[in-house]
Parts: C-alpha cells; sequence; structure tokens
C-alpha cells in the first residue's frame, strides 16, 4: 500500500509521470496519430507523454477507442485503469477500474515471499501453502504462483471490485479468491496450514491520505489506503491473528514505511511472531517478516514458563 511520504510509481508508470492538472478532454475525431495524441497527454502534463502515447496507441483497437482511452488519461486516471492491466513482477496483471494498482515497490515483498515459499517446499517436500490477504487485484498472489510452480494457493479482499479482479488474475493460476474482512473471508481448514501469508494492508494514516497523489485518492478504494490514525490499524489486526492461521515455522509478510518499523515490529512481538526487518533502498520498501515458532520451540518455551511459575 501507498505511503504518501515516499510515493514510488506503479510498475507500468515506473517511468511515466501522472498529469498534472486537468485538460479539456481531446475531440474523439482528432485522436488518429501519434503525434495528436503526444500534444493531448502533454498539455495535461504527463512528462512521459511520448511513452504514454505509444503504450495508448499499441493497446486501442480502434480509433474510437484510443480517443476513450486519452480521455480517461487526460481526466487523470491511473494509466493502469486506462490500459486495463500492470506489469508487475515481470508479469502482466489485469487491474479494473477502481481497483488497487499494485506498486513497484511491493516487488520487494514478493522477492522475499518467493525465496520463503521455495524453502518452505524444501522443507516439508509438498507444495506451500501461500495466502495473498488484502489482495487488491490478486498480483502478489499471481506472482507467486508464478514463481513458485507448485503451490496452494488462496487470496481474499474485503472489496467487492477486488476480488472481482483476483479471480482473472489469481484463478487461472490455479488459485481461490474469497470476499470478506481479512481472516474472515478465509476457509477454516487454512488455520494453521500457511506457509506464507503475505497482507499488502494499507498504512498510510489517515491524516495524510489527502497527502497521496490525485490518482490514489480519487480512484482507489479508500478501505485499500487508508491505515488508521498511525497507519497501523489493520497491521496490528493481522499480527494479532496470523499465529492462528500460520503453520509452525510459517511467516507473516507485511509492507511498511520506514517510520513506521518499529511500532510494527512491537506488534510482531507481542503476538508472539519472531520479527526480521528489511528494505530495499533501491525500491524505497520495508517489509517485516514474523515468523511462527517451530512446535519444537512452542513447546520448550512453554515449558521454561513453567518452570518458572513453579520455582516462585
Amino acid at each position: 500500500m501507498p505511503s504518501p511520504s515516499s510515493a514510488l510509481p506503479s510498475p507500468l508508470a515506473a517511468s511515466l509521470s501522472a498529469p498534472a492538472s486537468l485538460s479539456t478532454p481531446p475531440s474523439r475525431s482528432t485522436l488518429h496519430s501519434r503525434s495528436t495524441v503526444i500534444a493531448e497527454l502533454r498539455a495535461a502534463g504527463c512528462v512521459f507523454a511520448e511513452d504514454e502515447a505509444d503504450l495508448l496507441l499499441s493497446t486501442a483497437r480502434t480509433p474510437d477507442e484510443l480517443a476513450a482511452m486519452v480521455e480517461r488519461r487526460v481526466i487523470g486516471l491511473p494509466l493502469e485503469h486506462v490500459v486495463g492491466w500492470a506489469e508487475f513482477y515481470g508479469l502482466r496483471v489485469t487491474v479494473d477500474p477502481g481497483v488497487f494498482v499494485p506498486r513497484r515497490r511491493t516487488e520487494f515483498l514478493v522477492g522475499q515471499a518467493v525465496g520463503l515459499g521455495l524453502r518452505a517446499a524444501e522443507r516439508t517436500g509438498r507444495p506451500p501453502v501461500v495466502v495473498d490477504l488484502c489482495c487488491g487485484s490478486g498480483a502478489v498472489g499471481a506472482v507467486l504462483a508464478d514463481a513458485l510452480g507448485r503451490v496452494e494457493l488462496y487470496a481474499a479482499d474485503i472489496e467487492p471490485a477486488a476480488v472481482r479482479c483476483a479471480r482473472r488474475n489469481v484463478v487461472p493460476a490455479g488459485g481461490e479468491v474469497y470476499e470478506g474482512d481479512l481472516f474472515d473471508a478465509l476457509p477454516t481448514g487454512l488455520r494453521g496450514r500457511i506457509d506464507v501469508l503475505v497482507a499488502n494492508v494499507p498504512y498510510v494514516p489517515t491524516e495524510e491520505v489527502g497527502l497521496l497523489p490525485p490518482e490514489a485518492r480519487e480512484y482507489e478504494p479508500l478501505v485499500a489506503l487508508d491505515g488508521g490514525a498511525d497507519g497501523l490499524d489493520v497491521l496490528r489486526r493481522v499480527t494479532a491473528a496470523a499465529p492462528q492461521w500460520l503453520a509452525p515455522g510459517g511467516h507473516l509478510l507485511v509492507e511498511t514505511s520506514e517510520r513506521q518499523a518499529r511500532q510494527a515490529v512491537e506488534a510482531f512481538t507481542r503476538n508472539g511472531l519472531l520479527p526480521t526487518v528489511t528494505d530495499s533502498e533501491e525500491l524505497y520498501a520495508t517489509v517485516i517478516i514474523g515468523t511462527r515458532p517451530a512446535e519444537g520451540h512452542i513447546t520448550a518455551g512453554r515449558r521454561a514458563k513453567q518452570e518458572v511459575a513453579g520455582a516462585s
């Protein structure tokens, strides 16, 4: 989820700029040449108008469709919503209007999850059980299925539009998508079985949502952006319930901001997860990985507590 103080462009627009201002929608009859499309986009404030024009020209199937795409981009819609897809971790994923656009920084979280999924498969000798919580378009889950090969994949989101979009990305990859509030959406049979739980929770403090780029705050669902007073409300709910759903030795991965990392780690620790903080300077990304202790460690810990209680 985005951070207002560190807003990196989304994957498709990684080298493109959003329109800086509104412009009068172009006449459909004039949009038949590359130079005209570039002029319309540049007038709307698109810094990389040439690149965007080439993308729109290659995507549109008819002149009328091209005109409609340029019009939507000129009024400020995210480029991914205009063309209907995003490039994410080397995979093209469907992104419907009104659905959270996967951010390039989240590719760092995916890379961490891929490594943990591969190790889980090696450790258990079976396909890892992977859950993409707060899945949005389902981009993270779809990419994990593509990277891991054999995987038992589930995804969930509270937004109906996101669930519909995620099914278009996750179901072809062999996964299942559910609608509901966090863990309430998941089959109860997953309790204690999840090897890799990725939760791309919202972490923008409520008072800072207004600082996000217009593309985000006007065209993406608020529930995917607003993380509460300090940005960590949803993260705390996820860390509180995650130990019941993770397999012994399973991992919870959450993206947050560098300034929120200390408080986030406290939430992981308070709920019995062993936290590791990792970051990428290149992508300006911070990911916290919380591991549920293996059964042997849990038993040893309980025995030690009992011995201390008995001696007191």
